[in-house]
């Protein structure tokens, strides 16, 4: 039997999970389970926690069939723990380093005490960490254990479960569970509390208590719900009446329901306006039904806000807190204010089409930071024509790239007039990056993110673990991501990733990424298209190089000789090369090969999935390029010569020499060895790019831009099915395209 048992309730985290999980599985001390419950999540949460659980044996999971809430779900884990003690933990906080080690040695020392209460943190997503403000009640001063009589001012402490350990017989004996509903944590943490006879405290900080920037929380969520706290302390209130030996503990808990009640009541974040009247006059019937005899109330104002209770004055009590209105008031006049000045620094013209209303049939386009008419959004423009054709769609695009805008596509010239009213008056604006910080995001406006790939360095919040990679503002980050209601992504690895690093309230779309729409879909005759205009010849190899940005490099620093990898490979292999401007341009050896079409720069090739259709294989070092063409099922090779300074500079979020998609040259002369021989398409590097496709390309099935189109433009809400990995189909290889065409 384990000594300790954790049971984490999980709901919709899964872009914390992970770290959660690991916080607890990286501790020094191992005599443990963990109870792991899904409420029926309706994101990725399950899955990965069958993941861990596969990796280890410690972890239990449990799949609720229907959501039913957090207090429930603690319960079922608590019907499966096994360990002498049970702790709680949520599943988007951690535990910190020793955590279990400290909380079992205590536990030792005390004489295996009925509840140990310990401190916790809390931390910020800009990486604040603000210690819990009553630490001084957990000092060890005094005897080992105590009842709560001798330190009632622990009852002040934060009413939650997860800062404590429960004895399991103790849990047993006195019938403890949680209820359903908001405010859960009362009456368990009451009743335990006050019908202990061993308390031990411990003054470490064994929890970080996640302040989630978008909530994630009851205290952020403005709904009826918070009438809960009512049945909660009438769930307390009954315990007492059923323990005449707890009378003593009438009066403070009375207390305790009254102050809650008036949290309640003051914060503008909890009830709908038109349930304030309602929800006083609730609780002053209960404040006045369980009124002590004798009860002193607090004084000053507090005081006064009891006695508005007692007397059921409502109007008395909206006065009393006049001054708290005013402040809010203040503060937002003050932002009106801020927002005005950045609004006239965007220019009168702008301000004027933002006072017109929205035109419900209008998309604006951009990608690449309006750089040119690709990638997602270019796939979701082609479906919205195809699908809403009453949809106007118009780009975005910079004055220097106009001459790049494809025959047809009605644009807008960035800082144009055009392009500001664009902006102010289309219902739907569709990136594939950021609009610029001085876009207002209004009322009905529907803002896509596409993304541009998928992660495997670092993003977001993470980068500030990475300060030599990025000067970025990340205030100013999340303030645009604010803008986003729907985020796209291609796998439940990105949607994880992206729903932790830009903490905004989007929805995630698991839809597959939509330019990839066309390396599922593509024909033979698509792939000769796309070889024929690179001039590729019909049976000759071609290898696209596709290397990445290093954004802690002042400058472009080769890492590859092309010149002598065209020499090495021979006549009959063209290298496509995409990236820097590139490599060696005024050789004369390099200029001899890209004119006799050895090498051809497709750098500024506008549609990279084209690239893709037209190549045999990919060379690439750390670029998402390789989750993409991994739908197309042909051979990858990773060429990471530097890998050990890119993962620690730049930071990543796997081993991609452990996990890569096939072959992995660090070397010029092993990259050469490896085109120069089948292993590169042997079953080796198959096995693993099958593995890695499954992961990486999960949504990717041929209807990504569909799904967008119908969920976003036309409001559909039931996603169309997935196709079984196993049954989708994928483009063509160049070869077998030219035997399918010969056959033909």
């Amino acid at each position: 039997m384990p000594r300790l048992s954790l049971v984490i309730p999980v709901y919709k985290v899964q872009g914390y999970l992970a770290e959660c999980l690991d916080s607890v599985l990286g501790q020094d001390y191992t005599d443990f389970e963990i109870i792991a419950v899904d409420d029926h999540s309706p994101d990725g949460s399950g899955a990965i926690l069958d993941e861990y659980a596969q990796r280890d044996a410690r972890i239990h999971v449990i799949h609720l069939t229907e959501n039913v809430g957090l207090g429930r779900a603690r319960n079922a884990g608590m019907e499966k723990v096994r360990g002498d003690y049970v702790l709680f933990l949520d599943s988007d906080d951690t535990l910190t380093d020793g955590a279990l080690r400290a909380i079992a040695e205590r536990l030792e020392a005390a004489g295996d005490p009925e509840i140990l209460v310990y401190d916790y943190s809390r931390s910020y997503w800009d990486g604040r960490v603000r210690p819990n403000q009553r630490a001084e009640l957990l000092q060890p001063d005094g005897p080992e254990t105590f009842p709560l009589s001798e330190r009632p001012q622990l009852l002040n402490l934060l009413q939650i479960v997860w800062n404590k350990a429960y004895r399991r017989d103790f849990v047993t004996e006195n019938g403890l569970t949680f209820p359903p509903g908001y405010y859960e944590d009362a009456p368990w943490t009451f009743c335990s509390m006050i019908s202990a006879e061993h308390i031990a405290v411990l003054n470490r900080v064994c929890v970080m208590y996640r302040q989630r920037r978008e909530g994630g929380n009851i205290l952020k969520t403005v709904s009826r719900k918070h009438f809960d706290v009512f049945d909660q302390y009438r769930r307390v209130f009954d315990y007492l009446d059923a323990r005449p030996e707890l009378a003593q503990w009438r009066a403070p808990l009375f207390r305790k329901m009254t102050d809650h009640f008036l949290t309640i009541l003051e914060r503008p974040d909890r009830l709908p306006a038109d349930a304030r009247v309602e929800f006083f006059h609730r609780a002053a019937a209960d404040y006045r039904a369980r009124l002590p005899q004798g009860f002193q109330r607090p004084g000053g104002g507090r005081g006064h806000k009891y006695a508005m209770l007692e007397k059921d004055a409502y109007t008395a009590m909206a006065g009393a807190t006049a001054a708290v209105k005013l402040r809010r008031a203040v503060r937002t006049r003050t932002r009106t204010a801020i927002n005005r000045s950045k609004r006239s620094a965007m220019g009168v013209f702008y301000q004027s089409q933002l006072r017109l209303p929205l035109d419900e049939n209008l998309a604006l386009f951009s990608a690449y930071w309006s750089r040119s008419v690709s990638c997602n959004p270019a796939a979701v423009d082609a479906e919205l024509a195809r699908l809403a054709p009453h949809v106007r769609r118009v780009w975005a695009v910079r004055p220097d790239a106009v001459d790049r805008v494809p025959e047809g596509v009605e644009f807008v010239r960035v800082g144009s007039k055009e392009y500001w009213a664009a902006l102010a008056r289309a219902k739907y604006l569709v990136n594939n990056v950021n609009f610029a910080d001085s876009v207002v995001k209004r009322a009905g406006q529907v803002h896509l993110q596409t993304h541009h790939g998928t992660p495997l360095k670092t993003m977001g919040l993470d980068q500030r673990k990475y300060p030599a990679s990025t000067d970025m503002d990340f205030d100013k980050l999340l303030e645009r991501c604010d803008r986003w209601d729907f985020s796209i992504s291609s796998n439940r690895f990105s949607t994880a990733v992206w729903e932790r690093v830009y903490p905004c309230s989007y929805e995630s779309l698991e839809s597959g990424y939509p330019r990839n729409d066309v390396l599922v879909n593509g024909t033979a005759d698509d792939v000769r298209r796309a070889r024929a205009a690179l001039g590729l010849a019909d049976g000759a190899k071609a290898y696209l190089y596709m290397p990445t940005h290093r954004e802690y490099q002042p400058g472009f620093v080769p890492s590859l000789d092309l010149a002598r990898l065209a020499d090495e490979l021979g006549p009959d292999v063209t290298l496509l090369v995409r990236g820097h401007y590139f490599y060696g341009a005024g050789s004369s050896h390099v200029a001899e090969l890209r004119r006799t079409g050895r090498i051809v720069d497709v750098s500024g090739h506008t549609r990279v999935e084209e690239l893709y259709l037209a190549a045999d294989a990919l060379i690439t070092d750390y670029s998402s390029a390789m989750f993409d063409y991994a739908v197309l099922d042909r051979p990858i090779v990773i060429y990471a010569p530097d890998w050990d300074i890119y993962s620690a500079v730049r930071g990543t979020y796997f081993n991609l020499l452990q996990e890569s998609p096939g072959a992995v040259a660090t070397s010029q002369a092993e990259l050469i060895r490896l085109l120069g021989s089948d292993e590169y398409g042997g079953q080796e590097a198959a096995a693993r790019r099958a593995a890695f496709r499954r992961r990486f390309c999960e949504f990717d099935d041929g209807r990504a831009a569909e799904r967008v189109v119908r969920r976003v433009f036309l409001g559909e809400t039931q996603p169309l099915p997935f196709v079984p990995f196993a049954e989708r189909s994928h483009a063509p290889a160049p070869a077998q395209a030219l035997a399918a065409v010969e056959r033909a």
